[in-house]
C-alpha cells in the first residue's frame, strides 16, 4: 500500500500566479508526487508525495531548472516586519500610481519623443537592458526552456519598439514589467492576509513544569504529557485537559464566538484560545501540528489544492492566451506592419489577469471565513455550495443539541428499573453516542456503580454490545433489535420520544426512552435557506419514524427514518445521480460517508473532533445554525465576485487588443494600461473580506 505524506519546501522567486502554476506543473510531473500546490504569495510549495519514490534532491532539482531556489528553513513570520512589508507596500503603491500619471502625462504633452530624439539610440538601449536585467534575465531562461511567459510578452513588445527606434518606450515597458511583479506580489499578499492573521494567533512560547520548576520553552518543544502553566491574559499554547484551576477561556480564535466558556478541572481546551479570569494547569494532549489550531492552519494551507471547475478553466485559458495574442501580434504586423502596434499588442496583454482572477476571491473568502469558524476546504466547495439545490441533515446533535434527558425506564421482564439502567450504562460505558451520554448521566444521578465491560462492540446504527459478568447485554435502536414492534414502543414513540431497547442474554429486559430538544436557530436558518430558493430539505436519521415525522412536520420538511450510516450514503449517492448538488449537513461521526461523498459536507461543532476535520469540506468549529444560510449567502457572494473578475479581465484584454492593433494605442500608455486589471481585481475580490469583518 502506497503512503503519502505531506512536504512544505520555502520556494524563492514564485512572484506571480503564472510562476505559481508552471511549478506546480512540474512539480506534478515528478513520479511519486501525488499533488503540488503553490499558494499565491505564500512563498511555500505544499506536497504530497511518496516519501519511497521522491527525494528532497529531485524536487530542489526541478525548482532550480525553473529558475527559482528553494531555502534551506522557511522564512519566519515576524509582527513588526509584517507592518514595514504592509507600509512599504503602500509606499509604492502610492510611487507605481505617480508613475502611471507621469506617463500619460509624458504622451499626452509629446515629452516621450521628445526625449527619445535627445538620447541616442544606443545609449538608450543600453539603460533598457541595464533597468530591465532583472526580469529580463527571467524570460531568458525561460525561452532556454522553451517556456513562454506574460512577460515574453512585454520583452517582445520592448524589442519591437527598440527596432522601431523608441527606446523610450521599450525602458517605460520595463519599468511597468516591474511594476506589474509589485503589483500581483502585493495582490496575493493582501488576499493572504486573512491566513496569516489566523495563524499569527498561535503562541509562541509555553510555560510548562519540569522537575517541580516553570521553565519558559518555544512551543515547538512541549511533548504531550507536559503539565503546562497558563495564566491570566495568555495564550494556551496545547490541547489538553484542566487539572487545576478555574478561568474563562476565549475560544473566538477557533469559533468565531465571543462569548467566552467557563473551565475547571476535567474540561478541555484548545490550543491559541486565550485564558481570562483565571490561572490554568494543563495537561498536554496534542501538541503543535496535531492540535486543533493546528489542524485548521494546516487545511486552510491546504485548501487552494481543491480548485473549482472556474479556476481550473482559468488556467487552461490562460495557457492559450498566450499564443493567441502572438497570433494577433502577428497578423497587426501583415496588416499594418507597423511595429509600435506590434509591440503595444504583446503589451497591453495581461495573461496574469485570468490567472488570479479566481484564486484571489477564494483565498479572501477562505481566509476570512477561518476568522470566524468555518474552515472550508477549498475553492470547488464555494463553488458547489453556491449552486446546491438539496440540503439534507442529519437530527441527532446536528437539528438537536444532542444532549438528550433520559425520560422513562420501563423494564418488561427480569429486571428492576435500576437493575436495567445499571446494565444499559455499563454497556454504553465507552460509547460516544448522546444517547449513551442520557444513559450514563441517569446512572450517575441515581449513584449506580458501573460494571466494567468484558466486551464491547458498537454497531453504527444498530447500538452496542457488551458482555457483563458472562452475561450479553445488548442497547440501542428497538427497531433493529426486535423482531415485531411492542404496542409500547408505539405508544412512546407517538409522543416524539426516542427510544432504546435493552436486551439481556438476547431477550427484551427494558425500554428506555429519552428527549431531545431542538436548537432554537434551526427554524430560523430554514426560513433564510428557502428565501435563497433551497427547495427541498430533508431530515435522514435513524431514528424512528414517529420522532422524525414529528420533528418534520413541525419544520416543515421531507424526512427518512430508521436509516443506517450507509443508507444515508445511498440517499446522498441517489440525488447526485439525478443530477442534483448535493449539501449533507451532520455532526461528522456517523454521519462520515454521507459527509464525505456529498458535493458540500459541513459538520457542526468541530472544535476538538477529528472525525469532523476529516470527513467534512465545511467545518462549522461552533455549534451554531445562522451560519448555515450564511455560508450560502457568501458562497453566492464569491461567485459573483469571481464571475466579475473573470469578465472584468476578458473585456479589458479584448478591449485592450483591439485599440492596440488599430494603431491608436502607443506602447507607453499600453505598459501602463496592463498592469490595471491587477488592481481591479484586488479591489474587487477585498469587498469579501470587508463584508466578512462587517
Amino acid at each position: 500500500m502506497v503512503r503519502t505524506q505531506r512536504v512544505e519546501l520555502s520556494v524563492e522567486g514564485v512572484e506571480c500566479a503564472e510562476c505559481a502554476r508552471r511549478v506546480r506543473h512540474a512539480l506534478a510531473s515528478v513520479p511519486g508526487v501525488e499533488s503540488a500546490e503553490v499558494p499565491l504569495g505564500a512563498g511555500k510549495v505544499l506536497l504530497r508525495l511518496d516519501p519511497a519514490r521522491v527525494d528532497e534532491r529531485t524536487l530542489r532539482q526541478v525548482v532550480e531548472r525553473l529558475g527559482y531556489t528553494i531555502r534551506e528553513v522557511p522564512a519566519a513570520s515576524h509582527p513588526h516586519r509584517e507592518a514595514f512589508a504592509r507600509r512599504t507596500s503602500g509606499l509604492l503603491l502610492l510611487v507605481s500610481g505617480m508613475v502611471i500619471g507621469v506617463v500619460v502625462v509624458g504622451e499626452w504633452f509629446g515629452l516621450f519623443a521628445t526625449l527619445n530624439h535627445l538620447v541616442p539610440l544606443p545609449v538608450g538601449a543600453a539603460l533598457v537592458l541595464l533597468g530591465g536585467m532583472p526580469v529580463l534575465g527571467k524570460v531568458v531562461r525561460a525561452a532556454l526552456q522553451r517556456r513562454v511567459t506574460s512577460h515574453t510578452l512585454m520583452t517582445i513588445g520592448a524589442v519591437a519598439a527598440l527596432i522601431a527606434g523608441q527606446w523610450v518606450a521599450a525602458g517605460i515597458v520595463v519599468v511597468f514589467m516591474h511594476v506589474g511583479d509589485f503589483i500581483e506580489q502585493m495582490t496575493g499578499r493582501s488576499a493572504r492576509r486573512a491566513i496569516r492573521e489566523l495563524m499569527a494567533l498561535a503562541p509562541q512560547v509555553a510555560r510548562v513544569e519540569r522537575h517541580g520548576v516553570e521553565v519558559e520553552i518555544p512551543v515547538t518543544d512541549v511533548q504531550v504529557g507536559d503539565i503546562v502553566i497558563v495564566r491570566p491574559g495568555e495564550k494556551i499554547p496545547v490541547d489538553g485537559e484542566v487539572i487545576a484551576g478555574r478561568a474563562t477561556v476565549d475560544q473566538s480564535t477557533l469559533t468565531g464566538e465571543s462569548l467566552p466558556v467557563e473551565v475547571a478541572p476535567g474540561s478541555h481546551v484548545f490550543a491559541a484560545t486565550l485564558a481570562m479570569g483565571g490561572s490554568l494547569r494543563v495537561r498536554a494532549l496534542r501538541v503543535g501540528s496535531d492540535t486543533t489550531f493546528g489542524q485548521v492552519v494546516a487545511l486552510v494551507e491546504e485548501a487552494e489544492t481543491h480548485r473549482g471547475q472556474v479556476q481550473r478553466f482559468a488556467d487552461r485559458f490562460s495557457a492559450y492566451y498566450l499564443p493567441v495574442v502572438l497570433g494577433v501580434a502577428g497578423l497587426t504586423f501583415l496588416l499594418s506592419g507597423n511595429l509600435l502596434a506590434v509591440a503595444a499588442v504583446l503589451v497591453v496583454a495581461c495573461s496574469c489577469s485570468f490567472a488570479l482572477a479566481t484564486p484571489i476571491a477564494m483565498l479572501a473568502s477562505i481566509g476570512a471565513s477561518a476568522r470566524q469558524g468555518v474552515l472550508i476546504k477549498g475553492g470547488r466547495y464555494i463553488e458547489a455550495l453556491a449552486r446546491a439545490d438539496v440540503v439534507l441533515v442529519d437530527k441527532t446533535g446536528t437539528l438537536t443539541l444532542g444532549q438528550p434527558q433520559l425520560t422513562d425506564i420501563l423494564p418488561l421482564e427480569g429486571v428492576t428499573a435500576s437493575e436495567a439502567l445499571r446494565l444499559a450504562a455499563s454497556a454504553e460505558r465507552y460509547s460516544e453516542h448522546p444517547l449513551a451520554a442520557a444513559v450514563r448521566a441517569a446512572a450517575r444521578a441515581q449513584a449506580l456503580p458501573l460494571f466494567e465491560p468484558e466486551e464491547f462492540q458498537s454497531v453504527p446504527g444498530v447500538g452496542v454490545r457488551a458482555r457483563i459478568n458472562g452475561h450479553l447485554v445488548e442497547v440501542g435502536n428497538p427497531h433493529r433489535l426486535l423482531e415485531g414492534t411492542l404496542p409500547l414502543v408505539q405508544q412512546l414513540e407517538a409522543q416524539g420520544k426516542t427510544l432504546l431497547l435493552l436486551k439481556l442474554d438476547g431477550q427484551p429486559a427494558a425500554l428506555l426512552a429519552a428527549t431531545d430538544t431542538l436548537r432554537p436557530d434551526v427554524p430560523v436558518a430554514f426560513a433564510q435557506l428557502r428565501a435563497l430558493g433551497i427547495k427541498h430539505i430533508e431530515l435522514l436519521t435513524g431514528d424512528h419514524e414517529r420522532t422524525a415525522a414529528a420533528l418534520a412536520r413541525r419544520l416543515g420538511i421531507g424526512y427518512r427514518a430508521h436509516l443506517l450510516p450507509a443508507e444515508k450514503l445511498a440517499i446522498v449517492r441517489e440525488y447526485r445521480a439525478r443530477g442534483h448538488t448535493v449539501v449533507m449537513i451532520g455532526d461528522g461521526v456517523n454521519d462520515a460517508p454521507a459527509l464525505a461523498h456529498a458535493d458540500v459536507g459541513i459538520a457542526m461543532g468541530g472544535v476538538g473532533s477529528e472525525v469532523a476535520l476529516e470527513a467534512a469540506h465545511l467545518v462549522l468549529m461552533r455549534e451554531d445554525w445562522t451560519l448555515i444560510p450564511r455560508l450560502f449567502r457568501r458562497a453566492r457572494r464569491t461567485m459573483r465576485v469571481v464571475a466579475l473578475n473573470l469578465a472584468f479581465t476578458a473585456l479589458y484584454n479584448l478591449v485592450g487588443l483591439t485599440v492596440a492593433a488599430a494603431g491608436l494605442l502607443p506602447p507607453t500608455l499600453a505598459a501602463a494600461a496592463q498592469s490595471l486589471p491587477d488592481l481591479g481585481i484586488l479591489a474587487n475580490s477585498a469587498r469579501l473580506l470587508r463584508e466578512s469583518r462587517g
